[in-house]
């Protein structure tokens, strides 16, 4: 049974009635606002609001919508602020639920805009110039995991659809691990948790003894960890250890960007692990019974939320990134071994 306590109750009943949770006051002088994500199963990202002297700061800002601009300026007033109140935008990651609106909403307010140095770099060749190229690495690395020629083309420019919903924003400072950020009543620290992206952070308010968790710690589901071509290392070994570093943090509360508030931290830290765990199993699994198999050959028979014939996109491109991190992972630890033709095919380390 679960360790984990819902405490976000109203936000778990919205999610049940399938409607955006109410704009709501968690804590003093701390607010949480829902922003819509547009045809996206998580429907929403949680933006919170950080009362400050001279204004409001936001941790996330959702995607550059109109419906999102919309929600999160009615967010803004239900707390008794408008945008030009907006001081500082601190961003867990680039990913355009969490960082597309940044520059609209630095524009409109002159808020600085925080990132931290690993997202920073991947800008270009997510959103600006670099576009082009990062492409073409995703086609060599889909084709190495044995994506079929046919569907490679699709795949790799998946996620192009959604740069219109980024308005790019170079950041003005720079998170830099356990640094207090300048926000006056806040004791307010980043906690860099690679793994979901390089510069995946989390955010600690040490007096209130509460984590704002971007998408490194969710309620109900483990954020997608993939190699990617802007993220071609280790990411899960990444990931499990970022869990490791928040697990025995001093937290009341949990505040992920997604669903609903929760505690313990450590009860879903552990859950998350243990889930983790079991897929390195099955990944290990499937290779042991079809030594020589593709990362696409795995990919499709392995289990996932609902059947393979309704993944389609971007999602099944996060699904080939998520198992090739397992199958990583698993080589770095020896259980299994790639060789060297194209595309990479892998076996059990120990031959049956």
């Amino acid at each position: 049974m679960s360790g984990v306590e819902i405490t976000g109750a109203a936000q778990r009943q919205a999610w049940r009635d399938g409607v955006l949770p109410a704009v709501e006051q968690v804590r003093p002088r701390l607010w949480s606002v829902p922003v819509p994500i547009p045809n996206n199963p998580l429907r929403y990202v949680l933006v919170h609001l950080l009362e400050l002297d001279d204004g409001v700061a936001a941790v996330d800002t959702g995607w550059n919508t109109e419906a999102a601009w919309g929600a999160l300026v009615e967010g803004l007033a239900v707390a008794g602020y408008a945008v030009g109140d907006v001081r500082a935008a601190l961003i867990t990651h680039i990913h355009p639920d969490h960082y597309g609106l940044a520059g609209r909403l630095r524009d409109a307010s002159g808020a600085w805009v925080a990132l931290h140095p690993a997202d920073a770099e991947l800008l270009p060749g997510r959103y600006g110039e670099g576009v082009s190229t990062v492409v073409a690495q995703m086609r060599g690395l889909l084709a190495e995991c044995g994506v079929p020629v046919e569907v490679i083309a699709e795949l790799s420019e998946a996620s192009m659809g959604v740069r219109e919903f980024v308005g790019q924003a170079q950041p003005d400072v720079l998170l830099e691990h356990r640094k207090q950020l300048p926000l006056r009543g806040w004791d307010l620290i980043p906690l860099h948790t690679p793994g979901h992206s390089p510069g995946h952070v989390c955010f600690l308010d040490r007096d209130r003894r509460l984590l704002l968790s971007g998408d490194h710690v969710l309620p109900r589901i483990s954020p997608n960890i993939s190699v990617h071509a802007q993220q071609p290392g280790n990411p899960l070994a990444d990931f499990l250890d970022s869990l490791r570093s928040v697990r025995d943090l001093d937290v009341e509360e949990v505040l992920p960007a997604h669903e609903w508030r929760f505690r313990p931290l450590r009860a879903r830290v552990d859950e998350l692990l243990e889930h983790h765990a079991h897929r390195l199993d099955v990944v290990s699994g499937d290779v042991d019974d079809h030594p020589g198999t593709s990362c696409w050959e795995t990919t499709r028979r392995l289990p996932w939320s609902r059947s393979w014939d309704q993944i389609r996109g971007h999602m099944q491109r996060a699904a080939v990134g998520e198992t090739l991190a397992h199958l990583v992972l698993l080589e770095s630890r020896g259980t299994v071994r790639r060789d060297g033709r194209s595309p990479w095919r892998w076996f059990p380390s120990e031959p049956r």
